[in-house]
Order: C-alpha cells, then structure tokens, then sequence
C-alpha cells in the first residue's frame, strides 16, 4: 500500500536543520533485500514503483505490477501464519535511525470494524538516514516489534522490527520507500528522467539482491492441498490442513498474484500413477487482479483414497504462454 513520509513520528531535534545539497560526485548507496525471507519461497514482490506521472500504472518494466501512485516496493510474505511465527525487517544500508512510530494495530483495513488508518498508512515504521540526502522507510511493521530508537547507528541487515500488518494495509508485507531529498527514487531504476524508458538501468541493489529480486510476470504465492473447499482467507490464515486417508474430498488449491486482464489459472490434480482426477481452467480474468484464488477436488471413492502420491499442476495462461507454473504434492 501507498505510505506517506513519516513526518510527524518521533525524531531527532537535529535533524530539523537543513542538509547542505548532496555533492553530485557523492556515492549512491547499495541496498540490500530488507526482509529476512527468500524470494520465490517465503515471500514475493506484490507491487513495484508506479513510474506514471498520470492516472495510468507503469512498473520500471512497463509492466503493470503496480497501482496509482505506488510509492515503494511491496515485499509480501506467504500468509498470518508466517507473520505470526515471525519475519524480520532489516536495514537496508548503513544508516541511523531519523524517525519511528510504534503502537499502530495490525489489523487488515478489509476487517469488520477496522479503525481509520487517516494519517498512518505507514503504520508503524521506521526511517533510516544514509547521509548525502538518501533515506529508507519501513512500513507497515508489527506492533511491538521495533527494535531500534531513534539515533541508533545500524549496519546493513541489521533487524529493526518484523513483518506486520498495521496501517493501509490487508495482507502481511512490508513497504520499502527510497527518497533522496524527500523525493522518490526506484531503486530498481533510479534515473526517472524518462518514465516512459523501460531500458535496463544500474539499480540501487547489492548484487545479490539484484539476483534475487528479478523481475517476474507475477507470482503463485500459495499453492497447496486441502480436505474440503478452501477460501481466500483460509489461504490468507495459513495453516490450511491437508487431506487425510478419511477426508470426503482431496483438493488442490492455488492463490496466485498481480494477474492480468484475459489470464486464465489452471490446476490439473492426479493421484498415485498419474491418474487423472480432476482439472480445471478459469474463465479469462475481466480485469487485473492483486489476488486471485482458484481450487479443483475430487469427492472420494466409495473404495476410498488410493494410498500414494497425489500431484497438482498449477499454471497462469497469458496470451497463448504459460507464465507462471508451481507442483506440488501430498501423500496419503
């Protein structure tokens, strides 16, 4: 979600003075992944830097992996579950600590009752000063989770809070902002001189998070098996229990993210041997979807479950191309 600066936190009085202008020969700084979670496994990219100055939505890619305005990169891990156990966010790049606020509810803005989140759709968060007019902000952190204050010096990597769902938020992530001098810079293409440019650009990453942050068309972040019929929020709660021996249905699930306008998911289930169970392939999407959840099943036999392995095929069809596949598998 979109996060605003976090002016009003607490901060040090000295930073109240004004910066002299970055020397333009300064160097620019490399940012490590800032969440302590695997791209591809334990977490993905939901949303890029929105590049469109208009209405419209541009990913540095010339994507559309992002929404109007999008400020930061959203890095989503799987589920409450996850959030629940723990995921650290981490400093990016050396720095200090400008600003901070804690003691926002994590708590999804799509949940009945949910309070206003006016002036703290960053819940809570952390700002980090990198000197020479660069800084990093963390949003949506959990509550109780910040471990640092203001004024402390941190290392690269260095755990400043964990993963939450507080602020304009209704999935567990965090949002990485990048600003020098108060304006937003995409790291993965700093040089916005062009937005409408999608030629490949030195970013701000380290190597190694350049690596792992590759672009994607989009992500299966869920994909699993179950006993019964599944919902988004069962995906959403984790902890989904597979089938048994004694369940009425085996079902094969998948929860796939930043889907575009005419994909379509397909899931293909088969039991031990490869026999065909079940399958099924969604209508082409109406419009592009942040989130997006599909299952197929098979009630059981009056002989009961085959005992073995049983297998799902996932894919997302775009244009005549698969362009996300995942397998998974369950015994019985």
């Amino acid at each position: 979600m979109r996060a605003a600066p976090l002016a009003a936190l607490v901060m040090l009085s000295s930073l109240g003075a004004a910066r002299a202008a970055p020397e333009a020969s300064a160097p620019r700084p490399a940012f490590a992944l800032p969440v302590a979670c695997q791209i591809g496994r334990t977490c993905e990219i939901q949303h890029y830097v929105d590049r469109d100055p208009g209405p419209a939505v541009r990913d540095y890619k010339c994507g559309r992996r992002s929404y109007n305005a999008h400020d930061g990169i959203d890095i989503r891990i799987l589920d409450m579950a996850a959030q629940r156990a723990g995921v650290a966010v981490l400093a990016a790049a050396p720095g200090r600590v400008a600003r901070l606020r804690d003691g926002v509810a994590d708590i999804s803005i799509r949940a009945p009752g949910a309070p206003s989140v006016a002036g703290q759709e960053c819940g809570n968060g952390v700002v980090i000063d990198h000197g020479n007019g660069w800084e990093t902000q963390y949003c949506h952190l959990a509550k109780g989770s910040v471990r640092v204050k203001v004024g402390d010096t941190v290392a690269a990597g260095t755990p400043v809070a964990k993963v939450g769902l507080s602020g304009d938020t209704e999935f567990p992530h965090l949002h990485f902002t990048v600003r020098r001098d108060g304006k937003v810079i995409d790291p993965f293409a700093p040089d916005a001189s062009n937005p409408a440019a999608c030629a490949a650009q030195a970013s701000l990453w380290t190597a190694a998070a350049s690596r792992e942050m590759s672009y994607k068309a989009g992500a299966i972040l869920n994909a699993g098996f179950a006993g019964a019929p599944v919902t988004m929020q069962d995906v959403e709660n984790g902890g989904v229990a597979a089938p048994a021996a004694g369940s009425a249905y085996v079902v094969a699930y998948a929860r796939a993210i930043e889907l575009e306008l005419g994909d379509t998911l397909e899931i293909a289930l088969t039991g031990p041997g490869g026999a065909a169970l079940a399958s099924a392939t969604t209508q082409p999407l109406d419009h592009d979807k942040a989130q997006y959840i599909s299952y197929v099943g098979k009630k059981r036999p009056a002989a009961g479950w085959a005992r073995g392995v049983y297998t799902a095929q996932v894919r997302v069809h775009r244009k005549g191309a698969v362009v996300l596949q995942r397998q998974v598998q369950t015994t019985l």
